[in-house]
């Protein structure tokens, strides 16, 4: 009887912490990545929630900035073989461009 009491507990509290490790990813967000390569952002066009953060890679062996031209995403210099990241927290469309290549560009999409 003690055995079938403990293996209810434990499973209880399994369920439980898979609730709140459940809940606690949905409240801390998902991480994607941009990878810089080749002078363009890849993906060109990256879907996420609100909440989660994305990161930008660059790849390439000059500097690069992800800088959006409605504000809010602003880079600064990535240099070569460096990252930047950036946690989302309102919904919206936001377009970007590196300003030293005007040619790159990519959109954020956040749901």
């Amino acid at each position: 009887m003690q055995r079938w009491a403990a293996l209810g507990c434990a499973v209880i509290t399994l369920c439980a912490a898979g609730l709140f490790y459940g809940r606690l990813r949905a409240a801390v967000g998902a991480t994607h990545t941009v990878t810089i390569d080749g002078v363009k952002f890849d993906p060109e066009t990256i879907a996420v929630k609100a909440g989660d953060t994305v990161v930008w890679v660059n790849q390439d062996p000059g500097p690069h900035t992800v800088t959006s031209q409605a504000g809010g995403l602003d880079s600064h210099e990535i240099a070569a073989g460096q990252s930047w990241s950036y946690q989302t927290t309102r919904a919206g469309v936001f377009p970007y461009t590196c300003t030293f290549h005007p040619t790159m560009q990519a959109t954020l999409q956040v749901e």
